[in-house]
């Protein structure tokens, strides 16, 4: 072995190193509540850095276009055999690389480019990738979007049932990224069988409420379910298709050779890991807790003055009107980044401001929660966000909450292995 290969990463690429480092104190003292963002175990960390990530393996298991794959074989029929126990699907598809890439996927399992698909709206809730013109979903298909009633901001069913049998779509999507209520899959499920509709929700951001029992299930419900296996589930960033055994062959076919070649194995693995940590009797206890989080916040926020979008919160997210505060969202970010509290900025329903600028901030609790934080903890991050966002100019406020935060994530620390490495680096 050449002797390049034994050599660290701090003496290989001392940049890349002291970047990581930096982004392993970013984490350890910012309080990360991006709804989309979570940290993954030390055990998943170990499994997507491993020899894995050396081996091609196109095709699947016992079934590949290279040799030297009985041990990936074993990885990915391990994922696979779980990820069907946990949602109690008939088949799985754990190849995607991203749950972009997975919904790709089943598009182009049963779709033909210009085929109509009714899916929800970004501007109220929905995803990229379900329409979005820009988006390879918009530039491919005939769009029909539905969204949420103007009063309740929830999800209107009764105008997407309207809107299937006025348009006769080939597919009906449901699934969000910025919606915080229950989804009714079965109602959804029915009107698609109603109007002769594939059916499919893409659950990125739920699923590991869903896997805890904690959300409706969509598996009796569609055809087809995507996800990420990162967010609520707390695994690798990666995506997954689960769907009838009837439409198995289409769908893996998409998966591979349509959208993809070679499979990230090392990320298989890890996702492999990820499952089995959600089956542990932990799981559902973690899961709940983030539900429960979510609602102690978004409760703490309304009674600082802030609006919260539907009035409030079922699951891990909830989208935070902080226009009505004198703010747009990309103000509201940025201040709150500069107290080292990470948000995103959000469009809410019926926004007036550009979607660069918007009026809301989206704000989840799995991050939080995976570091232990409960209630109590909710109740002061509402009071701190507040005291930041109702003196935005006020760098002093800043900077006593960013001292503040700082403590508050020392009671709850993060991969502390990992900082006493770094920190000796940066030293050296």
């Amino acid at each position: 072995m050449t002797a390049s290969m034994n050599r660290t990463l701090a003496e290989v690429d001392p940049d890349i190193a002291a970047t990581i480092g930096d982004e392993e104190q970013r984490l350890a003292y910012n309080l990360e509540m991006i709804a989309s963002e979570n940290f993954v175990s030390e055990a998943v960390l170990e499994a997507m850095g491993s020899v894995l990530t050396n081996k091609y393996a196109e095709g699947y298991p016992g079934k590949r276009y290279y040799g030297g794959c009985e041990f990936v074989d074993v990885a990915e029929n391990i994922a696979r055999d779980r990820a069907k126990q946990i949602f109690g699907c008939e088949h799985v598809n754990v190849q995607p690389h991203s749950g972009s890439q997975a919904n790709m996927s089943v598009y182009l399992a049963v779709l033909d480019y210009g085929d109509t698909i009714l899916g929800m709206n970004l501007a109220h809730g929905g995803h990229l990738t379900h329409g979005h013109p820009l988006n390879f979903s918009g530039r491919s298909y005939k769009i029909v979007p539905y969204g949420v009633k103007s009063d309740t901001e929830q999800i209107d069913y009764d105008e997407l049932e309207r809107l299937a049998h006025e348009h006769k779509p080939k597919m009906i999507l449901c699934g969000a990224s910025a919606y915080s209520r229950v989804i009714d899959f079965e109602r959804i499920g029915k009107i698609a069988r109603d109007v002769g509709a594939y059916s499919m929700a893409d659950i990125a951001h739920i699923a590991g409420l869903v896997a805890a029992g904690l959300h409706p299930s969509p598996i009796p419900h569609m055809d087809f379910v995507t996800t990420t296996t990162h967010k609520t589930l707390r695994g690798p960033r990666a995506g997954m298709v689960m769907c009838r055994s009837q439409f198995q062959k289409e769908v893996d076919r998409a998966v591979f050779p349509t959208v993809q070649g070679g499979p990230l194995m090392h990320v298989v693995a890890a996702k492999a890991v990820c499952f089995k940590e959600a089956m542990e009797a932990g799981f559902k206890d973690y899961q709940q807790q983030v539900i429960t989080n979510a609602k102690v916040l978004a409760e703490e926020l309304a009674s600082a003055g802030f609006r919260i979008v539907s009035g409030g919160t079922d699951n891990h997210l909830m989208l935070v009107n902080v226009f009505v505060r004198g703010l747009t969202g990309s103000q509201a970010e940025k201040v709150l980044e500069r107290a080292a509290i990470t948000v995103n900025k959000n469009a809410i329903p019926f926004d007036t401001q550009p979607p660069m600028k918007a009026s809301g901030i989206r704000i989840g609790t799995p991050a939080l929660t995976t570091r232990g934080m409960k209630e109590e903890e909710m109740k002061l991050i509402a009071g701190l966000i507040s005291e930041v966002l109702g003196d935005p100019e006020s760098e002093s406020v800043q900077s006593s909450v960013r001292t503040r935060v700082k403590e508050l994530c020392e009671r709850f620390p993060i991969y502390e292995n990992r900082l006493v490495r770094s920190r000796a680096q940066h030293n050296n």
